[in-house]
């Protein structure tokens, strides 16, 4: 499966919508798109991944290398409408205690 990423800017906001899957083979295409967003200081990148179904180590690594990113360039990243399979995978790494995310996560499996 492949991932489509679409960016909408609005003022200091760059909303991310996601869907399909992030693993070793779109993670680079997710890197490519985000990082370069939060490199902008000020800005606020909201990453939406409520149409992501599955996510392995790699697009973990893509959010942690993203979120370094806001911490050097004084900009900030959210993720929100991550679905419960996907929200597990940041809950057993201890990611939810260091991110930003939305706490209203959707079931589906």
């Amino acid at each position: 499966m492949n991932l489509t990423i679409d960016v909408t800017n609005k003022e200091n906001i760059a909303y991310i919508s996601l869907a399909g899957e992030v693993d070793a083979f779109t993670a680079p295409k997710l890197k490519d798109t985000l990082l370069p967003l939060t490199k902008e200081e000020g800005q606020t990148v909201e990453v939406n991944l409520q149409d992501v179904n599955y996510m392995d180590s790699t697009g973990l690594g893509v959010f942690i290398s993203a979120l370094k990113s806001t911490k050097e360039h004084n900009s900030e990243m959210k993720l929100v409408q991550m679905q419960e399979r996907v929200y597990r995978l940041f809950k057993i790494t201890g990611l939810t205690e260091i991110m930003n995310i939305d706490s209203a996560v959707r079931g589906g499996m």
